[in-house]
């Protein structure tokens, strides 16, 4: 989703909601339909493992039942898109106004280190699907305060990107990161993907994938740098909410 750049050019002021709690429901509403997004996708997913492939009947269902939905979903995924940054222009409220990393600091990062580790660490081995994040720690680096995986897969990717932006690029060319289809995962043209994502320079990945999807990919880009699955921890939000419960 590209992002939301405010009503200047169109001498629009920039908005802020009024009354008790406006902003937070702004922001609940933006993160709900992210969400929704999302698990589209991962019904997709769930619908598609479910079928008997060995039954050819059903498989023939379930490649139309596919064919037909993703095309929906791809519709909905382009409305949603537009509506959060028409949101988003017009108002203060941004989904990533609650992000905090470690970047730029070493006591802020080991902060947020110790806060997101009295919570379960996942990997990438794990299925996320219908399951949602709100940090990670990647190579002791630490961020909290996401809403979405393509929100996680866009930072970890630009880190991936400032830690050897020669290796990146040579992803572009390298048959790994092709689909079956060919279909890239990283181009420099966004007209070959169906939801381009900037990383850096011209450089775009594909972002429209499922949590499992972009699990998928992160751990295909990771073992391309020679960085152990295991230097990545994503942290749930089912558990930081059991946890406050």
């Amino acid at each position: 989703m590209p992002s939301p750049e405010p009503f200047h050019q169109s001498k629009v002021p920039i908005v802020t909601p009024t009354g008790p709690g406006a902003a937070a429901r702004t922001r609940s509403l933006l993160e709900d339909l992210e969400a929704v997004r999302e698990n589209l996708m991962a019904l997709s997913d769930a619908i598609w493992l479910a079928i008997d492939h060995n039954d050819a009947q059903a498989l023939e269902a379930g490649v139309e039942f596919k064919r037909k939905y993703n095309a929906k979903v791809a519709e909905f995924h382009t409305m949603a898109g537009e509506l959060s940054v028409l949101v988003q222009q017009y108002t203060s409220v941004r989904l990533e106004q609650a992000e905090e990393s470690g970047s730029d600091d070493r006591d802020t990062n080991a902060r947020i280190i110790a806060e997101l580790n009295r919570e379960v660490a996942h990997h990438l081995q794990e299925d996320f699907t219908y399951k949602r994040p709100h940090g990670f720690i990647f190579c002791a680096q630490a961020t909290t305060g996401i809403t979405t995986w393509q929100r996680l897969y866009e930072l970890v990717l630009k880190q991936l990107w400032q830690r050897d932006s020669a290796r990146f690029q040579s992803l572009l060319e390298d048959p790994d990161f092709l689909s079956n289809r060919g279909h890239p995962t990283f181009c420099r043209d966004p007209q070959r993907l169906r939801l381009p994502m900037l990383v850096a320079e011209n450089v775009y990945a594909e972002s429209n994938l499922s949590a499992n999807g972009i699990r998928d990919h992160l751990r295909r880009a990771l073992e391309a740098f020679g960085i152990p699955a295991e230097d990545f921890s994503v942290f749930l939000r089912q558990d930081r909410d059991a946890g406050r419960g």
